[in-house]
């Protein structure tokens, strides 16, 4: 008889970063990606809010919506049978107060299947932070790069340069630990800096562009599958280049039926 697939919780990624175990964390917005990425071992499977700009189109992630986004975390959980799945909290459904915040993440939960949720920001959002973990919904922090203040900064470059901007993340980071968090991604920060906050606190810390210090790394999926071509980040690595299989195989089946051999004898009633 097979033995029940063991779900990662969100203990189970604490203890990782206790026992000194890297952790793997890749993103997901449908089912077939987020089987596979199960069936491979994954840790965990953010469905992040990345998805407004690699499935949508769009030019950042500030207006996919609560619904677009339970939509998604509802495909990827159906798939997953191991690993940790996070849902992004989409801009504006925790920032207004802490009621509609506890709301919206409770949904996640509830109607997706989702075993957290993450929110960008550090000291700002504490309470907001403090109130979900108290309702017994598990919290990721987000510090460094957060996309959703993307006109607010400006612009998607590094943070953390600067000693306002080195203090505020340190001191950040310390309180989402002392909040209850269970993990934090830190993103586009520079790599000593990730190491001595990773270093400084208690729960695992995920890089995205914040170097080999951190406990735990995550790309976008379709970064690394090379599908989104859009832009490529520093931190990127391409371990395919799938958008470019895709084309020919596109090219080569148009080319069959204009040239009237697809579909062959073989493939027909």
């Amino acid at each position: 008889m097979t033995s029940p697939i063991k779900s990662v919780t969100t203990q189970d990624i604490i203890r990782m970063k206790q026992s000194g175990r890297a952790i793997a964390m890749l993103t997901a917005y449908d089912f077939p990606t987020a089987r596979i990425l199960d069936e491979i071992g994954i840790d965990a499977v953010l469905v992040g809010d990345s998805a407004n700009m690699v499935f949508y189109g769009e030019p950042n992630t500030l207006s996919i919506t609560v619904d677009q986004m339970i939509y998604h975390t509802r495909a990827v959980a159906r798939a997953v049978k191991r690993a940790l799945v996070i849902a992004d909290m989409p801009f504006m459904s925790y920032q207004i107060n802490a009621d509609e915040a506890l709301r919206n993440a409770g949904r996640f939960l509830k109607e997706a299947g989702a075993a957290a949720v993450k929110m960008e920001g550090g000291l700002p959002i504490l309470p907001t932070i403090r109130r979900a973990i108290e309702a017994g919904i598990p919290v990721m922090g987000h510090l460094g790069l957060v996309p959703q203040s993307i006109h607010r900064f400006g612009g998607y470059g590094v943070r953390g340069r600067t000693e306002d901007e080195k203090g505020f993340l340190k001191e950040s980071a310390v309180a989402l630990d002392e909040a209850g968090c269970f993990s934090m991604v830190l993103e586009a920060i520079p790599a000593d800096l990730a190491k001595e906050i990773s270093q400084s606190v208690r729960i695992p810390t995920i890089g995205i562009g914040a170097g080999a210090g951190c406990d735990g790394q995550i790309l976008v999926t379709n970064d690394l599958l090379g599908l989104f071509e859009d832009f490529q980040p520093k931190f990127v690595r391409r371990y395919a280049e799938l958008a470019r299989v895709m084309r020919d195989a596109f090219a080569r089946y148009v080319n069959d039926v204009r040239e009237r051999r697809f579909p062959a004898e073989h493939e027909m009633y």
